[in-house]
């Protein structure tokens, strides 16, 4: 297993993974990313009794997803 994520690793520029590391330490991802999460969170602790709930979980989660996504894509996109 450890080979596999060794070589998924190398496959990726250096300069691409500190660029990723770099637009992820911004103010602004860690900012929206830290609030999808606490909405995430928020429909946990009030727990999921109704379709509106549900609709929060996948507002919520479309969020982080869409902060994971914009991460991953290269700058030149």
């Amino acid at each position: 297993m450890r080979m596999l994520i060794n070589r998924a690793a190398d496959s990726v520029p250096i300069k691409a993974r500190r660029s990723r590391l770099e637009r992820a330490l911004r103010v602004e991802w860690l900012g929206q990313t830290a609030a999808s999460l606490c909405w995430i969170g928020s429909v946990f602790a009030y727990g999921i009794t109704s379709t509106g709930d549900w609709l929060q979980l996948c507002a919520g989660s479309a969020w982080l997803l869409a902060n994971t996504a914009a991460i991953m894509t290269s700058p030149e996109d």
